[in-house]
């Protein structure tokens, strides 16, 4: 079993320090991650370090005093608000908007990405579980039109696309490639997905792999393709550039492993 490690992760063979954009933060308990875009907000993306522990207690690490809301995460496109989510039994879905304030909301995976978005003009804040399903389900619009509604502009939202699997980790069947590209339309339109397809590939998010029915996708890039379709700024959107299934020191993953173990994210509401 692979070992847990701390800052300044010193291998020869790997600077896991080198993350422009993202800062570790260190506290007593472990090292967490945050985005620099997000630096206004409390929130931390932890990794496998801190097995064992869970939102009730993680969210003392990223701010004192706050509510913990979390939910039963199913791979769905359900967005729900954090106070429907308070105790449990925790609800079915895979997303959550802040509804007051000193809110912390909680993701979890071992491949999908867990996203999360800040709004610092009204302080509201989202937590998404966004695997290929829930992209493709449209998890990412429910959220930012949730946010929209209660007042925020798409234009100003920071997103931050946590540690999950990269594209070259993650063979896919075509069917799935053909579900996250449809997502991209406006409206379902068939004619339409080939070039959708297309343009999921000059993005980098749909790569050849050598089985001619299968695609390597990264959920990331298409994720922040996704975002810009919906109004948010390339420039605030934070992708991690780690990846769970190539890191066995840093994160569990689903596909590398076949074990259930998750590394939970979380980010407090400030109104």
């Amino acid at each position: 079993m692979a070992e847990a490690v701390d800052p300044p992760f010193d291998r020869p063979d790997r600077d896991f320090n080198s993350l422009p954009g993202w800062t570790w933060v260190g506290t007593y308990g472990g090292y967490y991650l945050q985005c620099d875009l997000l630096q206004s907000f409390e929130h931390g993306f932890f990794t496998r370090q801190w097995q064992g522990r869970g939102p009730e207690v993680l969210a003392a690490y990223v701010s004192a005093g706050v509510s913990v809301h979390r939910l039963r995460q199913v791979h769905s496109a359900v967005v729900l608000p954090a106070s429907q989510a308070s105790a449990d039994p925790f609800p079915e879905a895979d997303g959550l908007i802040s509804d007051a304030g000193g809110q912390s909301l909680w993701a979890c995976g071992a491949d999908c990405t867990p996203v999360l978005i800040a709004d610092p003009a009204t302080g509201r804040v989202a937590a998404c579980h966004a695997g290929w399903r829930g992209v493709a389900g449209g998890i990412l619009e429910r959220a930012v039109q949730q946010l929209v509604d209660g007042g925020s502009r798409p234009a100003e939202l920071l997103v931050a696309l946590g540690p999950a699997i990269g594209g070259g980790s993650y063979q896919v069947q075509r069917l799935v490639s053909e579900q996250v590209a449809a997502s991209l339309a406006a409206a379902p339109d068939a004619s339409l997905l080939p070039v959708l397809l297309e343009q999921l590939r000059q993005c980098g998010a749909l790569q050849a792999d050598p089985d001619p029915m299968k695609d390597r996708l990264d959920i990331r890039l298409a994720a922040q393709l996704q975002l810009e379709r919906l109004g948010v700024l390339t420039a605030q959107i934070g992708r991690c550039p780690l990846c769970t299934a190539s890191e066995p020191l840093l994160f569990h993953s689903w596909r590398r492993d076949q074990v259930k173990a998750v590394q939970w994210s979380g980010i407090v509401s400030q109104a």
